[in-house]
């Protein structure tokens, strides 16, 4: 008796052995016993391991260790919460993709083009520094409205394939993240606009931050005037440059804001005639989902504007005649693109008008860069002042009662005969 328990205790190990090994679970140890008391117990047990893990196709694993990974699934409580941490090696590794994911780059990037062309294109002198920190300052601006959009619109985001992969969407980075990015760009970004170049170019970007990230934002889900809300947000920063060069506002600074303005419906109602389905599920107001109609005839309307306002950019002293006469062409063709839109309203043609869009604005503005009406600058007007000062002394009978202002000068003739006659 005493052997068998020990052989029997031998083969109860080896059975758990093989157990582990081959991945059978539903073999008696008992019945194993029984089978394998002969000379050969190990080679016979291997083979009915194996025999019996082929048969029920099982996993190789044990029952024991199956058993226990239930009971550990079971206690595990499950993880519902929307936002959960961010590894914090992650968010320093990653910091300037995530900032540049969040700001929209792209976005940011033809936001500071038109605020550059709008400088650029002012009658008036061009000062590199003032030119960079008003490029600087309206991208830092535009960054923290972009933040806060994708803050506000994280769970609308989630359910569309083009904003899906956002950093906010995907939980790289926490929502405390998005505002803190916000509220340190905008800051900046405004304080770059007010001391270094003007008041009234930050007066523009702080009303263009609270227009796109407070008004606009909400409205998408309301109403579909926020496709014309959200023209005038992209028609601003062309004023902002315009102001940062020129210190002021006129009718010429309204040009490139008019071809910014109407330029917006073609390309963002063809971008959001093949995105119906994601809009609709996210539940966005958009004219290519609750009017159709009205999106294509809108899109159609603002390319015939788009040519009358670089028509009409010479007659305001913006630009020369052969800036209307270049433009033309492609302004036809684009609103000949934007007719097949009109009346095929299909993936095809809206995806064509799209495309050109972005060929289309970078090509306007350089040709209003290079049909420039006025060209400028500190040194022509310095030197302006310095022959207008040496035609003043070829003549030193008039040159007592001839003063000469620095700068956009003005002459000021006096006659001190008539001036005495006064007094008198």
């Amino acid at each position: 008796m005493v052997i068998k328990t020990t052989k029997m205790s031998y083969l109860r190990i080896l059975h758990c052995t093989l157990c582990v090994k081959h991945g059978t679970v539903n073999l008696c140890p008992k019945s194993m016993l029984l089978k394998n008391c002969s000379s050969k117990p190990i080679q016979q047990l291997a083979n009915i391991s194996l025999s019996c893990h082929l048969s029920n196709n099982s996993p190789l694993t044990t029952q024991a260790v199956t058993t226990s990974t239930k009971k550990k699934s079971k206690n595990v409580p499950q993880d519902t919460r929307m936002w959960k941490e961010t590894p914090t090696h992650d968010v320093k590794n990653n910091l300037v993709q995530y900032s540049m994911m969040l700001s929209k780059f792209r976005l940011t990037s033809l936001v500071v083009m038109t605020s550059m062309a709008g400088y650029t294109l002012a009658p008036a002198p061009f000062d590199l520094t003032t030119f960079a920190l008003c490029t600087v300052g309206t991208g830092l601006v535009s960054s923290a409205a972009n933040s806060i959009n994708q803050y506000h619109e994280v769970p609308f985001d989630a359910q569309m394939s083009r904003t899906k992969n956002r950093v906010l969407v995907k939980g790289l980075l926490e929502p405390v993240h998005a505002i803190s990015f916000a509220a340190a760009s905008s800051i900046t970004g405004l304080s770059v606009l007010y001391f270094g170049v003007n008041p009234l170019t930050a007066a523009l970007g702080a009303g263009n931050l609270i227009l796109y990230s407070f008004i606009y934002t909400p409205l998408k889900r309301i109403s579909i005037t926020n496709t014309w809300l959200g023209s005038v947000v992209g028609a601003i920063p062309p004023l902002m440059g315009w102001a940062g060069c020129a210190g002021g506002l006129d009718a010429g600074a309204l040009v490139l804001s008019a071809v910014l303005y109407s330029w917006q419906f073609p390309h963002f109602n063809a971008l959001s005639w093949n995105l119906r389905p994601d809009y609709s599920r996210a539940g966005y107001r958009m004219m290519a989902v609750t009017d159709p109609a009205l999106c294509r005839r809108v899109a159609l309307r603002h390319t015939g504007f788009i040519t009358a306002t670089c028509v009409g950019s010479s007659y305001l002293g913006v630009t020369n005649m052969w800036f209307a006469l270049e433009s033309l062409p492609l302004n036809i063709y684009f609103m000949y693109l934007a007719w097949q839109f009109y009346k095929k309203s299909d993936s095809g043609s809206s995806r064509k008008l799209f495309r050109f869009s972005l060929i289309h604005l970078p090509a306007l503005m350089l040709l209003m860069l290079v049909n420039k009406k006025y060209w400028s600058s500190s040194k022509t007007e310095e030197h302006t002042d310095t022959l207008k000062i040496q035609d003043v002394n070829k003549h030193p009978e008039f040159a007592k009662g001839i003063t000469v202002l620095p700068r956009r000068p003005v002459v000021a003739a006096q006659d001190s005969n008539i001036e005495n006659n006064t007094n008198a």
